[in-house]
């Protein structure tokens, strides 16, 4: 099961239902997928949404309500239920069991009660599916300590080299709303855009999402930028939060690519982010931004822990200033180098195409699938012993071959 779960209710009261509402809306765990005023149209709500749980408020019709509860249960079984009412008798709460309930709660419903239920329920598939690590998904920011500094170019492939690896999908942010260009890094002309999105965003849910993304041949989505320029920004920072809530539910990885200007937009989506990299040249300038920006991040609680630095065209000039000295300047580790390599990177980028398809051996390839490494951790079990099979002999980059799922 996901770090995000999928939910919706069912509760013909309508005091009830939105305080229930409102407390799951506050969870950023919990995506609310739909709610229903109605048992008898809760079935045909499942069916269309197919959340990962249902959770069914008794207190308005008892008997209706555990007769929808087994109905779920025989007809939706991959989605677990939970019941809620004010009344706590016995008969009552054996009726919801074993009619398919997997958690009777207390109504009014406390919010330590609830996460507690979640975490049983999380438990309980992952260990029915093997799965012992419950992978989350990962929120991966790319900022820019300037301009033209490459950014772009780095999420972009960084997100495809994700894509390429077994089990993992991902999609690409691009939140440069006035010049991004992340289309263009993957010859993309979509039919959607987050603008397309923040029209919609009041029926916003996983289909019409799943509809705005633009999947490369490489198997990375992307949710580019506005078509048009506005004079305004298409989609502000508590938008932007329900859709990476949402995305979150369905892939391993976001990639975000930031604007250069720090918006409150960019804002959020570092605060919603497990990874800041901080994109830099040894030069004196793009020294100078970092360590602005690592002030910055420090006056804002549990940021600055997230940042992970990243040098960019390594060896482009005799002339830069040293590591070491980058190292002092800057007063934190260096996460990654990613080699200069003008041709290949122009190369790709005017054909469209990602450099783990258009230059698989180069340097600078494997200086960003190393970052892929760094960042994802340690293999799943399952993935682990598959590389140990006589099978699957090869060296570090042996995956290439193989598509992303």
């Amino acid at each position: 099961m996901k770090s995000v779960i999928r939910l919706a209710i069912v509760d013909p009261h309508d005091v009830s239902r939105h305080s229930l509402k409102t407390l799951l809306l506050g969870i950023d765990t919990v995506w609310l997928e739909a709610e229903c005023s109605r048992y008898d149209a809760f079935s045909d709500v499942l069916l269309q949404t197919q959340p990962d749980i249902a959770l069914v408020a008794l207190d308005s019709d008892q008997t209706r309500a555990i007769d929808l509860i087994a109905n779920i249960h025989q007809n939706h079984p991959a989605c677990h239920i939970l019941a809620i009412s004010g009344h706590q008798e016995g008969s009552l709460i054996l009726q919801a069991v074993r009619n398919g309930a997997k958690e009777f709660l207390t109504s009014p419903l406390k919010l330590e009660e609830f996460l507690a239920a979640l975490e049983r329920i999380r438990q309980v598939v992952n260990k029915a599916s093997g799965d012992s690590t419950g992978r989350a998904c990962q929120v991966i920011s790319v900022a820019g300590v300037s301009g033209g500094i490459g950014c772009t170019s780095l999420a972009i492939n960084l997100a495809c080299c994700f894509a390429q690896q077994p089990g993992r999908s991902v999609a690409v942010i691009d939140l440069d709303l006035a010049l991004g260009d992340a289309d263009v890094w993957l010859d993309i002309i979509p039919d959607y855009t987050i603008q397309d999105v923040a029209d919609n965003i009041n029926r916003l849910d996983y289909a019409l999402l799943k509809r705005s993304l633009t999947k490369h041949d490489c198997g990375a989505f992307l949710l580019p930028r506005p078509v048009e320029m506005e004079d305004h920004p298409p989609i502000g920072p508590d938008e932007l939060r329900r859709v990476i809530s949402l995305l979150k539910a369905t892939l391993t990885h976001l990639v975000i690519d930031l604007s250069k200007t720090f918006t409150p937009l960019d804002q959020a989506a570092m605060e919603l982010s497990d990874v800041i990299l901080i994109v830099t040249q040894l030069d004196l300038p793009s020294l100078r931004n970092a360590v602005r920006l690592m002030q910055y991040f420090k006056r804002r609680p549990g940021m600055y822990e997230k940042v992970k630095v990243v040098v960019n065209r390594m060896g482009l000039d005799e002339n830069t200033i040293s590591l070491h000295k980058a190292l002092e300047t800057l007063g934190r580790e260096i996460f990654a180098t990613i080699p200069n390599d003008y041709a290949t990177m122009v190369e790709a980028r005017n054909n469209g195409v990602p450099l783990i398809t258009q230059a698989p051996k180069a340097k600078v390839t494997k200086s960003i699938l190393q970052l892929v490494q760094a960042l994802d951790g340690p293999p799943d079990p399952e993935e682990k012993s598959d590389e140990k099979k006589p099978a699957k002999k090869g060296g570090l980059f042996s995956f290439l071959g193989s598509g992303g799922r």
